[in-house]
């Protein structure tokens, strides 16, 4: 059994430290949501006054916080109270540099980092099968893949620390991408008089076949049953993949390297949460297409996606 403070109780976060928990780990947990603590109690975690309270004598630390600057800020207020080679466990998705400088402060104290941002949803939090991509050293992947073993059937160690951050965001430029294509591809086949239950037993089976298609279908009614089937309400909410693709842009333009898809997608995504659509879930731009939202160009100021609670990817 591991003492291990939990800090972030979003949908994502619940899920995953109700999981230690059941597992017979000593589950300190901590949000600023008092709902969101109450439900983690009744899951088995030891409710804490604060995040410092949590932290206090932990062995591992888990967070899941909304973006970079609140994952900053957190770890800066812990180190004073955390033992001695304490592990650290980021599952946030954030941006590489802020990843790798939590890493640095934390070796300097003597502790243990990774970041371990996830792919699987809200369903997956819950039930334990999400994936872990995890950036750290040996001794760090080793000490946390059994811990996140316990909240996933997947844990990949993607390089050093900051890779897992950079594994999330590729994969979830792709994933925004193909949801696009994927939700063109159904318009398009309604216009031209295709039944979509016919189409998606031809595409799903084709060269066009992709998890957006045959796992996460956007229209209702057709495949498995997905966020489209409840008004493309839960699952992965639009602003959640706009931060996304925004850390994946961003990164590419650091970088020198082309992402002429990613930043159509992200510019996309942008003019879907500009229509007030940021808490619908990231497929609900197969209706946006279908009735003619006007994506011909991103808004010049569009809302902080960072400031949305972090739900899956």
């Amino acid at each position: 059994m591991v003492r291990i403070a939990f800090i972030g109780l979003g949908n994502m976060g619940g899920g995953m430290a109700a999981n230690l928990a059941k597992a017979g780990h000593a589950v300190h947990a901590f949000d600023l949501s008092a709902d969101a603590l109450a439900r983690a109690e009744a899951a088995g975690c030891t409710a804490a006054a604060s995040a410092v309270a949590a932290a206090d004598g932990a062995e591992a630390v888990v967070t899941m916080l909304p973006a970079g600057r609140h994952v900053a800020e957190v770890y800066a207020a812990l180190f004073p109270v955390l033992a001695g080679n304490a592990l650290l466990i980021d599952c946030s998705t954030i941006d590489v540099a802020t990843a790798r400088a939590v890493a640095g402060d934390a070796a300097a104290r003597g502790l243990v980092a990774v970041d371990a941002p996830v792919s699987g949803g809200i369903a997956a939090a819950a039930a334990g099968t999400l994936t872990f991509m995890v950036g750290g050293d040996d001794d760090g992947f080793a000490r946390a893949e059994p811990i996140l073993s316990q909240m996933g059937k997947a844990v990949i160690r993607a390089g050093g620390n900051g890779a897992g951050q950079a594994a999330k965001m590729c994969n979830n430029m792709i994933l925004g991408a193909t949801m696009v294509a994927t939700c063109e591809a159904f318009v398009l086949a309604e216009r031209l008089g295709l039944d979509a239950q016919a189409f998606y037993d031809i595409a799903s089976v084709s060269s066009g076949q992709s998890w957006s298609m045959t796992s996460y279908c956007p229209v209702p009614g057709v495949g498995p049953v997905t966020p489209a089937d409840n008004d493309y309400r839960g699952g992965f909410a639009t602003a959640l993949m706009l931060k996304d693709l925004r850390l994946a842009t961003d990164a590419a333009a650091a970088a020198g390297s082309p992402v002429p898809m990613g930043d159509r997608a992200r510019d996309l995504y942008e003019a879907l949460a500009a229509a007030g659509e940021g808490d619908r879930d990231f497929s609900a731009m197969r209706p946006f297409l279908r009735d003619g939202f006007d994506v011909a160009a991103p808004p010049a100021s569009p809302p902080d996606a960072a400031t949305q609670t972090e739900r899956a990817g």
